[in-house]
């Protein structure tokens, strides 16, 4: 994974922005990592990755003794 400046991300953002889509450009600064430019593709699945594990952890600590069934937690979950 290459790293840019953030001055070479200045002169053609468009060029890095098109590169993100496929993977992550880490954006450096005094060389150091200040920042990451992923695409819109990889940032949404990273989001329903997030989403898809809060949920499972929601159904595993729920407690079904208590008299809440799978289905109304699944809906409340939008599952």
């Amino acid at each position: 994974m290459n790293s840019i400046s953030i001055s070479q991300l200045k002169v053609n953002p468009s060029h890095f922005i098109l590169q993100a889509n496929e993977y992550p450009i880490p954006i450096e600064k005094r060389n150091k990592v200040t920042a990451y430019l992923i695409g819109s593709s990889l940032f949404e699945k990273i989001v329903a990755y997030l989403e898809e594990k809060e949920d499972k952890a929601a159904i595993k600590t729920a407690d079904y003794k208590k008299g809440k069934k799978f289905e109304d937690l699944a809906a409340e979950l939008n599952i």
